[in-house]
């Protein structure tokens, strides 16, 4: 029944690794999910749709224990107070906006059609009312929840996987690497690119340099980032969090 499995949120943005990072919590054996599934989770009966979504493309593992989803757009809305006794592990993840921006941009213009986030100022857009929502959620919820850097996930693996994986209570660590699954690297499922086939974490990230940013643009994104990380630290009950050695 859809009841036994406790869940696992992960509430991010695009284009902050957050493909990998479900690829790597949902490689684990107590772990079900790694896609994004565009849910909203206001009722429970949202459970009952996110266990029939996943169960429509993979089949749930044997002893597993979570099911996991993640949420990076303003529509889709998360409540876990109005999930009666399920348990929930709430993980937050920001990425700094100068490469985001850019990374948004490339992806849309790639498209080959007109795309609204293919022009900076409304991919400026997203980036800061979408961090400022996750502020907003972060100062509401009232659970502890798990954050990290983005960036963390390549510069530093070994530590932010360890630290997850005491903050989940898996019996056993989250490793670097992770399996290919029916969705993987499909279109609207998440990270379409090749990278995401390789099945491990790349320390090396796309160089979206030849994007120009307004600096206006930039600078308004940098701040919203500021402030709106300081906010979701505030009420972290655990963190992974860039440090002076990291390289970005």
């Amino acid at each position: 029944m859809p009841e036994r499995y406790a869940r696992i949120f992960l509430l991010s943005h695009m284009r902050a690794a957050t493909s990998l990072a479900g690829h790597i919590l949902g490689s684990h054996p107590r772990i079900n999910g790694y896609f994004e599934m565009h849910i909203s989770y206001d009722t429970a009966v949202a459970l009952d749709r996110q266990f029939a979504l996943l169960r429509r493309h993979e089949r749930l593992k044997p002893g597993s224990h979570y099911l996991f989803d993640k949420l990076l757009h303003n529509d889709y809305r998360l409540a876990p107070g109005r999930f009666g006794d399920t348990p929930v592990r709430l993980l937050v993840s920001l990425a700094e906006p100068g490469h985001t921006i850019r990374s948004i941009v490339h992806l849309f213009r790639g498209k080959g059609r007109p795309e609204e986030y293919a022009e900076p100022a409304a991919a400026t857009r997203y980036y800061i009312e979408r961090v400022e929502a996750l502020a907003a959620f972060c100062a509401s919820v009232g659970q502890p929840y798990y954050y990290y850097d983005a960036e963390r996930l390549r510069s530093a693996p070994e530590q932010l996987l360890a630290s997850l994986s005491a903050w989940l209570d898996l019996d056993t660590p989250l490793g670097p690497r992770y399996r290919i699954f029916s969705q993987t690297g499909k279109s609207g499922r998440g990270d379409s690119s090749a990278a995401i086939l390789s099945g491990r974490i790349e320390a090396r990230r796309g160089d979206y340099g030849h994007i120009s940013l307004p600096p206006a643009l930039l600078a308004q994104a940098r701040e919203a980032y500021r402030h709106c990380r300081a906010r979701i630290l505030a009420r972290a009950g655990e963190r992974c969090l860039l440090t002076p050695a990291d390289v970005y």
